[in-house]
């Protein structure tokens, strides 16, 4: 993936679709807009239908609850008309496969205009495996779709997807399993996994990728526990040693103590001690070093499995600041521009690190419309807490860091992150947001300026160059800035009038 190549065209900078999802616990639609390869969610909506807690019982989904489902159907049928969502993609998994009444049901919604595509187990697992690789282009280990009626194995690797399974291993059907005990919930699960051929050769000692609400919900109660200083589920990573205190605080805690913890709903509150359970044993099956949690699943993976090549390429986080930033702007955008011209600064960075820094250059405007006393707070709460896709959490704190250097903000005011990057990283991105200052600072915050300058670091020196024509853009605010990355930089600053 060439992360810092340029959207190919305009066209596919803006796109309105839309998921809507028929599981065993919730019927929920998505509609997301913006760049296809990264679109943002701007509407989502579930109802809890509970679609499979009859299959247990005689198979069948119950009349009461089939009608929840159908009643949510047609408001979202209606809803996607008239937010006119160019792709509607609608798809039914476990329950409505599994059940002897699911054609019926079907052909219910058909009535509201819904043409709803039947997911088999492989179908679904596919689809999870590719949500994870939206988000996550270099994932290399097993992504694990937890939903109420079945558990989705695919193996992920290269950007795709390679062996994938669909076990009834939903959190709907994990109590029965359990009631003899956890070995031999264990010994059951093995068995299961042994049958379908699972793990198989190389895919034991992978790590994981958690897709689905109860993964989620038990990843917040692990954020509650480490008193995690950047609460983000996404790419959150828990190592195998998790596994003891989710357990033990699981059994622990009471459900109303469960219910308490912020983000958390009571239906995922109630199957946490099960989603815990499974969880153990599929790391102990597969012998996994570490889990990271995934917000971008089956629905997101509809949408990836629907883009050609070219637009699968592109980097997620680079085109979501690229589109945030356009849309944002008090002029026309020129973030890329800004990148290149504070480039020869940084020339001895990581590719990890200049992809951080270009998402920096993007949105180096996007905080003007706020209070200007609280742009740079602004600005920290856009990159840690930005709906960026293939980041990890070191990374949206350089990203914040740099952003809150680029909007003003006092050094000794960024909020703490603990230990979760390392303090040489972490002055780095302020240099990155100083010079994304200097640079917005000098032109004003359009284009034209910086073809006419250029800035490098000669001989201990911080040297910016203003070619014959463009000599007016010094002034004071210019130079005070110019002094202070500077110092940042450990220069002296140079001023030079071509």
């Amino acid at each position: 993936m060439s992360s810092l190549a340029p959207l190919r065209s305009s066209k596919q900078t803006v796109h309105r679709s839309a998921v809507i999802d028929i599981g065993s616990n919730s019927v929920r639609i998505v509609v997301y807009e913006g760049p296809a390869r990264a679109p943002a969610v701007i509407f989502n909506e579930k109802v809890a239908a509970g679609l499979g807690r009859g299959l247990s019982t005689d198979g069948r989904i119950a009349p009461e609850d089939a009608e929840r489902g159908l009643v949510a159907l047609r408001r979202y049928a209606l809803l996607a008309k008239h937010m006119e969502v160019r792709d509607l993609q609608c798809v039914a998994t476990a329950a409505v496969r599994d059940a002897e009444n699911g054609p019926a049901f079907i052909a219910a919604a058909a009535e509201a205009g819904l043409e709803i595509r039947l997911l088999t187990g492989e179908e679904e697992a596919e689809a999870a495996g590719y949500g994870v690789l939206s988000a996550i282009p270099d994932a290399r280990g097993i992504a694990v779709d937890l939903g109420g009626g079945s558990l989705e194995l695919a193996e992920v690797a290269d950007g795709k997807v390679g062996r994938r399974a669909s076990f009834p291993l939903g959190v709907l059907r994990l109590p029965a399993l359990r009631k003899d005990g956890e070995q031999a919930f264990e010994r059951a699960i093995r068995k299961m996994l042994r049958a379908a051929d699972w793990p198989g050769a190389g895919l034991t000692g992978l790590p994981l990728y958690l897709v689905g609400g109860s993964w989620r919900a038990l990843s917040r109660l692990d954020l509650e526990l480490t008193k995690d200083p950047l609460a983000v589920l996404d790419q959150h990573t828990l190592p195998r040693s998790a596994i003891r205190r989710l357990i033990r605080a699981s059994k622990r805690l009471t459900f109303e103590e469960l219910r308490a913890i912020p983000g958390m709903a009571s239906n995922r509150a109630a199957t946490l001690p099960d989603a815990a359970a499974l969880l153990a044993a599929l790391v102990n099956i597969l012998d996994v070093p570490e889990m990271t949690v995934s917000s971008s699943g089956l629905r997101e993976g509809l949408l990836y499995q629907a883009l050609d090549e070219d637009v699968r390429a592109q980097d997620p986080l680079i085109v979501a600041a690229e589109f945030e930033g356009r849309r944002l702007a008090r002029f026309a955008p020129h973030g890329r521009a800004i990148a290149d011209w504070i480039a020869p600064l940084f020339a001895d960075e990581v590719p990890a690190d200049s992809r951080v820094r270009l998402a920096a250059s993007l949105l180096s405007d996007v905080a003007w419309s706020a209070n200007p006393d609280f742009r740079a707070e602004r600005g920290t709460e856009i990159g840690l807490h930005g709906n960026w896709r293939s980041i990890d959490i070191p990374g949206r704190v350089l990203l914040a860091r740099a952003l809150y250097a680029g909007f003003g903000g006092a050094d000794s005011e960024f909020p703490a992150m603990g230990n979760l990057v390392a303090p040489d990283r972490l002055a780095r991105a302020r240099q990155w947001g100083l010079a994304i200052r200097l640079a917005q600072r000098l032109t004003g915050g359009v284009e034209a300026p910086l073809k006419a300058s250029g800035i490098a670091l000669v001989d201990g020196k911080l040297r910016l160059c203003l070619d014959a024509g463009w000599h007016q853009l010094a002034g004071e605010s210019v130079e005070r800035r110019l002094r202070i990355l500077a110092q940042a930089l450990d220069a002296k600053p140079d001023l030079v009038l071509l």
